[in-house]
């Protein structure tokens, strides 16, 4: 895990896929970022998250102030998060948008499941970056507007393209295709806690 960016006020981290954000309920789930972070900055506060299985760029908050305004960015949509991932087959558009709401599959937790009449929105823009078409996938940049659990994997199962090594939402062959979730958050930006400022804060994408 590399720290991209510290400040008196908050921390960016880039964080590796394999790692779970925060702890989980069984011991051999304890390890995970938070608790790294802890050991040198006991102060440390989350933010948000990101599932087990994606890399990426990741915000902690250093202080009340800066854990409460960081949080209120994320819920009014005022973050800025762009992904990018590789999936099956070869997309024939080169951009668009997936508007499907989502909700908890509970008999089958934890897959969510798209459901019009009580999903919560969920809204994703998409563009082509790349097509190979020796190998039959696509490069896609993925900038979600909401947040909900696994809806960059499930919008692009359902765009019919499902991500690369998903073990969720991809076919066998899909999730053979790949070691690790081809899924990695690259760009995040927001409004600084204390100055207010634009700050931008990229990870290199490492597949």
């Amino acid at each position: 895990m590399t720290i991209l960016h510290r400040d008196d006020h908050l921390l960016v981290v880039n964080k590796p896929a394999f790692l779970l954000s925060v702890p989980g309920r069984a011991p051999e789930n304890k390890d995970c970022v938070i608790r790294r972070l802890a050991l040198d900055f006991p102060e440390i506060r989350l933010v948000h998250r990101l599932d087990l299985d994606t890399s990426g760029i990741m915000v902690f908050a250093l202080t009340r102030e800066a854990q409460s305004q960081l949080s209120r960015a994320f819920q009014q949509r005022r973050v800025f998060k762009e992904y990018q991932a590789v999936v099956d087959g070869l997309v024939e558009y080169g951009d668009g948008i997936v508007d499907l709401p989502l909700i908890a599959d509970w008999p089958n937790r934890p897959l969510q499941k798209v459901c019009f009449e009580t999903g919560k929105a969920a809204l994703t823009h998409w563009k082509v970056l790349d097509r190979d078409a020796a190998r039959g996938r696509t490069r896609l940049r993925l900038r979600p507007v909401t947040g909900r659990s696994h809806q960059l994997r499930i919008h692009c199962r359902e765009l019919g393209h499902p991500i690369l090594g998903c073990d969720l939402y991809a076919p066998e062959a899909v999730l053979a295709a790949s070691e690790r979730l081809l899924l990695h958050a690259h760009r995040l930006a927001f409004n600084h806690p204390h100055t207010g400022l634009w700050s931008e804060f990229v990870s290199p994408v490492p597949f």
